[in-house]
């Protein structure tokens, strides 16, 4: 099935389709909509390593039609992103603890080449898969009302299902030894079989300059990744990456305690957000 789509695509090309686009963005789902099958089958957890290996494909005549170039730029950054920090969660090898908590939640650290010292949150979160993903995702906006270490977040353009580019705004930490920060950010978020993995990294996007008195941090590349607990469906285990160059002038062992304190705080206001207030929307 998978190969004959591909011949689709590829006829797709000739000079007598070339204007087709029905036909083209056919072609895209119908790709979508296979390996996701073949994802459902496979609760191993290799679904990312097909999408490492089709993501040349996916990304270079079909999605012409459907983005602008600049579009285009934004989708391939996201995904780059992804791919960039999935590698770094699954070398398990020279993580060091930072701190760990009575209930389980740890955060880890790890220095990486050309990336810098990254921070790895490891949680078990005591609800299913879709109420973190609808908080995370499809309600991002809102989460300075349950997050106070985050003063705003806002999409500034979304494109396609996938993507989207948002600006952060941060609060001061560490008893204001660290002044507001904001991130321009591009974010994407996929999910095959059991697995959803939301990523994302720092951009330039012109329609948000920097703002007076907010120092233009940066992030990533950075992803969560959310699958049920094995044997307890209805809990999920929550990873969370997260790499950040605050800018400014600051000594690292603020940094460090206020990238895992952060870290931290995030899973403890998420459990009592998620807690108080019931779900409303399903995931299908």
């Amino acid at each position: 099935m998978l190969l004959a789509t591909f011949k689709l695509c590829a006829g797709s090309s000739y000079r007598h389709v070339r204007n087709m686009k029905g036909l083209r963005h056919q072609a895209m789902l119908a790709i979508g909509q296979e390996l996701n099958r073949r994802a459902l089958g496979d609760p191993s957890g290799a679904w990312i390593n097909q999408v490492r290996r089709r993501s040349s494909l996916l990304g270079s005549r079909l999605e012409e039609t459907l983005y602008s170039d600049r579009e285009l730029a934004y989708v391939q950054q996201g995904e780059a992103a992804m791919q960039k920090a999935l590698g770094i969660l699954s070398n398990q090898e020279g993580w060091k603890k930072e701190s760990q908590q009575e209930n389980g939640d740890k955060v880890l650290s790890k220095m990486i080449p050309d990336v810098g010292k990254v921070f790895r949150l490891e949680v078990v979160v005591d609800q299913p898969l879709e109420r973190l993903y609808e908080e995370l995702v499809e309600r991002m906006e809102t989460m300075a009302e349950w997050n106070p270490n985050v003063k705003e977040i806002k999409v500034l353009q979304k494109i396609g299902k996938d993507t989207v580019i948002t600006h952060e705004l941060a609060a001061e930490a560490a008893g204001n030894l660290v002044g507001p920060r904001d991130f321009v950010s591009v974010r994407c978020a996929k999910r095959r079989g059991s697995t959803c993995v939301l990523a994302g990294m720092a951009t330039q996007f012109g329609e948000m300059p920097e703002q007076k008195g907010v120092i233009r941090a940066e992030q990533g590349p950075t992803c969560m990744v959310l699958r049920p607990l094995a044997g307890s469906p209805s809990k999920t285990k929550l990873t969370w990456l997260l790499s950040i160059d605050l800018k400014g002038w600051l000594p690292k062992t603020i940094i460090n305690q206020v990238l895992s304190q952060t870290q931290m705080d995030f899973a403890n206001h998420l459990r009592k957000h998620l807690e108080s207030r019931p779900a409303t929307n399903t995931w299908c």
